[in-house]
């Protein structure tokens, strides 16, 4: 990769419903808090309403509140699911946000992966990514057009409407679309300018489907005039546990790995993280460590030294048949609080010069002193001798002599 590589965060969040849902909200502030201070570049914050573990119901707000305890981080929703938000409603909220983090925010936006989350709003999930589409359309043009949007559709109505405020950012702030394997995100984001949001791209069908996504959005945005989209803008997503050793991490994640596994496969009804890939329940009688064999047999997620980080980055970077810009870190309770903090610093350590490129510098120096030490010795040798032998002519009783 020419450019450098970026990494941040994103947030569902995955909590067991065994756990105090107050302090696991105030204890993701923190982390957030946290990352910022290890220096990830942003984070992405989900909307849930179902399941019992995905408690974030309104990533907006969570990004308001986190935007005043941070200062450099990048916080988006991710994603605001369009199909249960009237698009006027989204749109203002958005450039509000944009104005409160002074330039900070970003609209992530996506179908909806719940389908528990459909039911109770009495919606067809078949029909949401449809209905993505036709918000998506109606939230650009009220961002963008100087003229009042009116449209109408199904489940929607614009009325000459226009916003109250532009927003902060110039011309516009970050938008992006998520998308696992469908063509529907990219094309979307093709059409309108928009990010790529690239989520559960190291498990089964979203690796396999990771080459094409940017191919469907490069060709979306010719069909319709736009210049070549900058890879720069592209976020992919994957699972991630890091400790001093891989046997540590092995252990760290006896804490919370089954509870996760355990969710995706019996719970959630969605692709999205799913350890396993191939959405088969591995059963109650499975050992952490048959869990644990499992997802790293099938790659699609990372337990172990920042060495395996490395390599499991770096495979998605392949895959991705020309780079993208920014690594998230999908976060979950596979470990305890203090472990999880001690694997995020540590990547900030380790793996973000692998690829950020800040450790060329420093190597470089290193190596051209290194081919210096024999004159670099001599020289140092002399000027203490030199330093030396004008001491002691400089305090020798004949430079001195007595009245």
């Amino acid at each position: 990769m020419d450019r450098p590589l970026r990494f941040g965060l994103f947030l569902a969040p995955f909590h067991h419903p065994e756990q105090n849902p107050t302090r696991s909200l105030r204890r993701d502030l923190e982390l957030l808090v946290r990352a910022d201070e290890l220096g990830y570049t942003e984070a992405w914050i989900g909307e849930h309403y179902s399941t019992g573990h995905e408690i974030i119901a309104g990533g907006d707000l969570f990004v308001a509140a986190a935007a005043e305890r941070t200062h450099r981080l990048k916080l988006g929703t991710g994603v605001i699911s369009l199909p249960f938000h009237h698009p006027f409603v989204v749109a203002n909220r958005a450039v509000q946000l944009d104005h409160m983090t002074m330039g900070r925010f970003m609209l992530g936006v996506g179908p909806g992966s719940l389908p528990t989350d459909s039911r109770m709003m009495g919606l067809d999930h078949l029909q949401q990514r449809e209905m993505m589409v036709e918000s998506f359309e109606a939230i650009m043009a009220l961002l963008t057009s100087d003229e009042p949007v009116t449209r109408k559709t199904s489940w929607f109505t614009l009325d000459d409407a226009e916003l109250q405020l532009r927003p902060y950012s110039w011309p516009l702030f970050e938008t992006a679309v998520a998308a696992v394997e469908s063509p529907v995100g990219p094309q979307l984001a093709g059409r309108h300018g928009a990010a790529l949001l690239s989520l559960a791209a190291s498990s089964g069908p979203g690796f396999l489907a990771m080459p094409r996504m940017w191919s469907a959005l490069e060709e979306t945005a010719a069909q319709q005039g736009l210049a070549v989209p900058d890879r720069a803008r592209w976020r992919v997503c994957g699972m991630m546990h890091v400790a001093e050793t891989r046997a540590q991490a092995l252990a760290d994640v006896r804490h919370g790995l089954r509870q996760y596994v355990d969710y995706n496969t019996r719970v959630s009804g969605k692709v999205v993280g799913d350890p396993l890939a191939d959405g088969t329940a591995p059963g109650a009688e499975a050992s952490i460590e048959q869990l644990a064999e499992g997802i790293l047999e099938r790659r699609s997620a990372c337990i172990g030294s920042p060495e395996d980080a490395v390599e499991f980055i770096q495979r998605l970077v392949d895959n991705s048949e020309g780079g993208f810009g920014t690594f998230l870190l999908m976060l979950n309770d596979w470990a305890n609080p203090e472990a999880t903090i001690r694997s995020l610093d540590l990547i900030a350590r380790e793996v973000f010069p692998i690829f950020d490129g800040s450790s060329a510098k420093p190597f470089a120096a290193q190596e051209k002193a290194a081919a210096q030490r024999g004159e670099g010795a001599h020289l140092s040798r002399l000027a203490v001798q030199q330093a030396t032998e004008r001491y002691e002519r400089d305090t020798s009783p004949a430079a001195h002599p007595k009245p």
